[in-house]
């Protein structure tokens, strides 16, 4: 598969892998304009030292920045990534073939240092299975996650963020569909002072079909930021993107950005993205902006729609005036609200301690 092209037009991006090639990050960038930059320990503009570890552990080989496979569906798009592209010690290389029954698993944990890490997953042609990473721990991580789905693969992909309260985590996730292929990727951000993710997805071949669900809730001081670009760059493909999150508590901070590209080659496409937030305190703040693209006029279907909203306090009144306490109505609208994700990941056992989270977060 060849690398993705320089996404231009209404969402112009400059992509690289030299650090260099990136002017200095000020805030009043579009796509920094939400994050709070004095909350990245240097990041952003490469005062940070990064010279720590992060342990995974799995089933994968070790890779570094010199596999072929390493830039293959990500070209970094902003000097974090460009340097956690080049600078990683050591990768992971999770290889599927054939259809497998059980979920591959990689627990990515920190251990309080400042770290860069990549995941490369290469699904063959026919392929499937379920793929999760799950990120725990505390420290300072930059990781990227490259998805190569081969022609008629389908993987789907489960990135859970259940970090420690002090942990800032930045992540590129770059999907790259060949033709026919089918990609589900479902982001569950709970734990850490600030995590910024971008997921994409962009298509090499006719027929892909890509969804993306996202779970995130926001507890006092926390910043979780999720910024999604979905470039159709081939015919007759599809796309689906559902996000909800919620906050409460003081200074707590969810953004959602939704991109969808349709360019002029990509006739026949069906795409519709959907985002959701609950405010469970008047402190707490939510931002959602979609965007949409549209070089052809020759489309199966194109939308999004976007709402955020306060606790319905009718809801938790009808619930009370029936017998339920007070803090177990509240916990089942929040879980009402974020059933639909949840249930959709496929996994009982992680689905379970989803639950459990969501449980402690409305009982703190």
């Amino acid at each position: 598969m060849a690398s993705p092209p320089l996404v231009e037009g209404k969402f112009a991006r400059h992509l690289s892998r030299d650090p260099d090639a990136f002017p200095a990050i000020t805030g009043r960038e579009e796509e920094w304009r939400f994050t709070p930059l004095y909350r990245l320990r240097g990041l952003h503009d490469g005062t940070a030292v990064v010279d720590g570890t992060i342990t995974v552990t799995g089933e994968f080989e070790t890779i570094g920045p010199d596999h072929p496979l390493v830039g293959t569906a990500l070209v970094p798009a902003d000097r974090p990534a460009a340097l956690a592209m080049r600078d990683f010690k050591e990768g992971q290389l999770v290889t599927v073939d054939g259809e497998l029954d059980e979920p591959i698993s990689l627990r990515i944990k920190g251990n309080g240092e400042s770290s860069y890490g990549h995941v490369v997953i290469d699904a063959k042609p026919f392929s499937k299975a379920v793929v999760v990473l799950d990120h725990l721990g505390s420290g300072t991580h930059v990781g990227a996650v490259e998805v190569l789905v081969g022609d008629s693969a389908d993987i789907t992909l489960v990135s859970v963020q259940d970090w420690d309260d002090d942990a800032v985590h930045l992540s590129a996730q770059a999907a790259r569909l060949g033709r026919d292929a089918r990609f589900k990727s479902v982001v569950i951000t709970l734990g850490g002072d600030l995590v910024r993710l971008n997921p994409t997805v962009s298509y090499a071949g006719p027929g892909g079909d890509a969804e993306l669900l996202g779970l995130a809730f926001a507890d006092a001081g926390q910043h979780l930021e999720h910024r999604l670009l979905v470039e159709h760059t081939a015919p007759s493909c599809k796309s689906r993107v559902t996000y909800k999150a919620a906050a409460q508590g003081m200074e707590a901070h969810t953004v959602w950005i939704g991109d969808v590209v349709i360019r002029k080659e990509a006739t026949g496409t069906d795409t519709y993205e959907l985002n959701r937030n609950l405010l469970l305190s008047d402190e707490a703040r939510a931002d959602s902006v979609p965007n949409l693209e549209i070089e052809t006029g020759e489309i199966a279907g194109a939308g999004h729609a976007s709402a955020t909203g306060r606790f319905d306090d009718n809801q938790l009144f009808y619930l009370q005036s029936r017998g339920i306490p007070a803090d177990e109505a509240r916990r089942m609208v929040v879980r009402g609200f974020f059933h639909e994700i949840v249930r959709r990941i496929g996994i009982p056992d992680l689905e379970d301690r989803l639950d459990a989270a969501l449980d402690s977060e409305l009982s703190a």
